[in-house]
């Protein structure tokens, strides 16, 4: 188990309409003038807009509206969002949404406390510790982004080729995250399994590790993965279960706010991989993550094949072959592509929808490599660009 800190500074405030709470919050925490920040028809159409804006009226704290977000969030929209708080004098954002919205609205604080330009944070050019104050509504139980420190956005401002980036800090996670599960009741079954997979890919992405004596660590991840498991289904079939809704929005936000790779190095090529795909062919997050990972799996199984065992016995249930680890760990690969075909998520790219090129496969695995700044992708094995090629081609 390696060395390390752990801070989560955000205050959850979790159930039936707590919504009502934002404006409380935002005073709570300094503002006094908000962006509200979100994209799509819901939050207006729902009723949701007005009541976190009645609560703000309440609470004496001024807000201006800006909507626009779209999945796989653009930076072309945040530097509006930035001009806009400068012009209206906002010292608070608040994000009403799923990743995507907060995303976005962590960019926007980014540049409204900072001088430089966007592009070169995301870039890896530059790099800070200040950002303006912000806090979340979640509607979408997926990301996490609500509690971490990560903020994905795609590069849109720079000519014809997008480019998904990243950039990691603690001060990115925001002050506080309202969590209502009656809020994700009306998701199209897309958007509650997508999400859904990617909560699982949070965890994983964690869990294998070549780290030592992470047994409390294991145990965790497996527990969220197994409720996880169970939950997606269980909210596809009955949207309006509270209880499934509830446990998917609270593991969402543990998967991905460090909980589940304490001690831990964690391996995101996955990740690094399909924020290539995703950038390239603008799909769903959580759906190019599932396309790519039994692919990247049965590549680097031989690295630890006990550690596929465990994953494959203690989540999937899968009867443990004591003499041969990766036939279990093989079988658990398999429970895997099963459970996403049943939650209509793709194991493939055909499955996705597309079919890259070759050229278009080199120009993803070296885009991977670059946007890691080094040159591989990867900690469980360190995928070069020709290795990431194999997997993607394996993939498609």
């Amino acid at each position: 188990m390696v060395n390390f800190e752990y801070l989560v500074p955000t205050k959850i405030v979790f159930g039936k309409e707590t919504e009502l709470e934002a404006g409380r919050l935002v005073k709570e925490f300094g503002g006094s003038k908000a962006l509200i920040h979100w994209g799509g028809d819901y939050v207006r159409t729902t009723g949701l807009l007005d009541r976190v804006e009645a609560g703000l009226k309440d609470a004496g704290v001024e807000f201006v509206e800006f909507d626009g977000v779209v999945p796989n969030p653009r930076l072309s929209l945040v530097k509006e969002g930035v001009e806009l708080c400068k012009k209206e004098g906002v010292d608070f954002v608040l994000a009403i949404g799923g990743g995507s919205a907060i995303d976005s609205s962590k960019a926007i604080a980014y540049g409204l406390a900072n001088d430089f330009e966007l592009e070169d944070l995301f870039l890896g050019k530059v790099s800070t510790t200040k950002i303006a104050k912000i806090g979340a509504i979640s509607t979408l139980a997926g990301t996490g982004s609500e509690t971490s420190n990560s903020t994905v956005i795609n590069i849109d401002t720079m000519g014809d080729k997008m480019l998904k980036r990243s950039y990691n800090h603690e001060c990115a996670r925001p002050l506080f995250a309202i969590m209502n599960p009656e809020l994700t009741y009306s998701l199209p079954a897309y958007q509650t399994a997508a999400p859904g997979a990617d909560i699982m890919m949070h965890t994983m992405e964690r869990y294998f590790t070549l780290e030592q004596h992470t047994e409390l660590t294991d145990e965790i991840s497996e527990g969220l993965l197994r409720t996880v498991k169970t939950m997606v289904p269980e909210a596809l079939a009955n949207p309006k279960s509270y209880a499934a809704r509830a446990n998917l929005l609270l593991a969402g936000s543990k998967s991905h706010d460090g909980l589940t790779g304490l001690g831990c190095v964690g391996d995101f090529a996955c990740h690094a991989i399909e924020h290539e795909i995703g950038a390239m062919f603008d799909v769903a997050h959580g759906a190019g993550l599932t396309a790519i990972w039994s692919s990247w799996a049965k590549y680097v199984i031989d690295v630890d094949p006990v550690r596929f065992a465990q994953f494959a016995v203690n989540v999937w249930g899968v009867q443990n072959d004591f003499h041969d680890p990766k036939a279990t760990g093989l079988r658990g690969i398999e429970a895997w592509d099963q459970w996403c075909h049943a939650i209509g998520m793709p194991t493939t790219l055909g499955e996705l929808g597309i079919e890259p090129t070759d050229e278009q496969i080199h120009e993803m695995a070296q885009g991977a490599v670059d946007a890691r700044g080094g040159d591989h992708a990867g900690a469980f094995m360190q995928l070069h660009v020709e290795d990431i090629e194999n997997i993607l081609k394996a993939a498609r």
